[in-house]
């Protein structure tokens, strides 16, 4: 029987990264993967290739309406090849995953294709290809998550479908009615809506993305509708029916009236689960909460106190980059480190665009909390880089203490939104003040110009360009 230090069930970003650096932290290590593929979730079914999707909707939408602006003409129709599409798609998460598999190699870590579950808290039964029992003086669950659904909901994954099969669609729909106004519905819907379908968001809540900061929810719809998105808000789904090739959907209005929409393809994104079946945690000790995820203590450490748990299967944002920053931190405490996260600073990104990015408190958070701040906004409209690139929407807003001026939260919708909130981390994580930001020098001309602008507004509401 094989022993190791650590053995971690779950490759996904969660799982992959902690076995690297248990790995460079001298641990004998192993990673069991249930699928042929390494990289969970996130790399086959999820990130990866949604944003492959995205980037390659936005080009055909920009050689379709932006590209004669800017003095580029093309001659004859402009066609959707939809199988390379989908084809580069799959090439991109082919090259990604084998990176992974490389790391591995690289880093020596031994990997086992197959279901792990627990026979006791020491001992990983493995079945599948690599069929084996191992010995683990410590283990780490990083299974994920997998698509949510309500009760009345039949996915036949072939016309009602999640997030898995809307990325790999043989055709592009006539109308996809979309039931979940967030970050997935949205992704997936924007690209959808480009590559020319109808595209209908029913929300349950009353404005879509609920858990972010009202205004970017405001912004970024009142965008979508522009590109044609029809959304639905304060509308409850009770019904859906597929009937040969067309999907029935009924929904309750905020006045108690049913309505009705009818389209070729109905994606259900409403939230994600954790992922535990087959795991036998009760067989290790390890408990789990009413949610079904695995619960843990500051440490990430399970009721099992060899067991740790990070990523979708634990509390908090179902987010890659949280994930991955656990596994370093279970790797690190396992090494006798003493590692931190400070999880008010974990990013959150939607990437429509403009894209959507957000880090600390929002308004709603710090009038709930009843904490005194000021806020400075700045329109993205009134930056030149904006103007030369045509994505003039959106804007940053930054909230300070109105005593102190340290930054608590940063909220923004813009162009290259994903990259610019690793600025406002940095700010936050050094616990900066707005004038801080305000008295950084910032290139000239780039979008990041916002962030200095937006915290201008905040120090004494003295932003320069408006």
């Amino acid at each position: 029987m094989s022993v190791y230090d650590v053995a971690i069930i779950g490759s996904g970003p969660g799982g992959y990264v902690a076995a690297i650096r248990c790995a460079q932290l001298g641990l004998k290590t192993a990673l069991i993967e249930k699928y042929n593929t390494l990289g969970g979730t996130c790399l086959n079914v999820g990130c990866i290739p949604s944003k492959s999707l995205l980037d390659s909707s936005h080009h055909y939408e920009d050689a379709q309406k932006h590209f004669t602006e800017h003095g580029i003409e093309i001659e004859g129709e402009i066609k959707i090849n939809f199988k390379q599409m989908i084809d580069r798609k799959a090439a991109v998460v082919d090259q990604t995953t084998k990176g992974i598999d490389y790391l591995m190699k690289k880093n020596k870590i031994t990997t086992f294709e197959g279901l792990g579950s627990y026979v006791d808290a020491t001992h990983i039964k493995i079945e599948g290809k690599d069929a084996q029992v191992i010995e683990a003086k410590n283990s780490i669950i990083a299974t994920g998550s997998k698509p949510g659904s309500l009760p009345f909901i039949t996915l036949d994954k072939e016309r009602v479908i999640t997030s898995t099969e809307a990325l790999k669609l043989k055709e592009i729909p006539k109308h996809l009615v979309v039931i979940g106004g967030g970050v997935i519905g949205l992704e997936l819907g924007q690209v959808y809506r480009r590559l020319g379908a109808d595209v209908s968001v029913i929300e349950y809540a009353d404005r879509i993305t609920p858990i972010m900061d009202a205004g970017l929810s405001r912004e970024l719809m009142k965008v979508m509708k522009k590109q044609g998105v029809k959304f639905f808000l304060s509308h409850g789904v009770n019904k859906v029916e597929r009937k040969g090739d067309l999907v029935s959907v009924t929904a309750t209005d905020k006045k108690g009236a049913d309505v009705h929409f009818e389209g070729d393809y109905c994606l259900v994104s409403v939230g994600r689960k954790p992922y535990t079946e087959g795991l036998n945690a009760a067989a290790a000790g390890v408990q789990l909460n009413e949610r079904g995820q695995v619960e843990v203590n500051d440490h990430l450490q399970t009721t099992a106190t060899n067991i740790y748990a990070i990523g979708d299967v634990v509390r908090g944002a179902m987010l890659a980059h949280k994930a991955e920053e656990e596994g370093v931190l279970v790797a690190e405490f396992l090494a006798g480190q003493k590692p931190h996260i400070d999880y008010n600073l974990v990013p959150n990104v939607i990437y429509t665009w403009p894209e959507v990015a957000a880090v600390g408190k929002t308004e709603e958070e710090l009038k709930a909390a009843g904490v005194n701040y000021k806020s400075g906004q700045f329109p993205m409209r009134a930056l030149g880089r904006a103007r030369a690139s045509m994505d003039t929407d959106g804007f940053v807003k930054i909230l300070a203490d109105a005593q102190t001026d340290e930054v608590l939260g940063v909220h923004m919708i813009g162009a290259r939104a994903a990259d610019l909130i690793a600025e406002a981390v940095t700010a936050m994580e050094f616990r900066a003040s707005a004038e801080d930001i305000a008295r950084m020098s910032h290139s000239h001309p780039t979008y990041a110009e916002a962030i200095k602008e937006a915290a201008l507004a905040a120090t004494e509401d003295r932003a320069l360009h408006i």
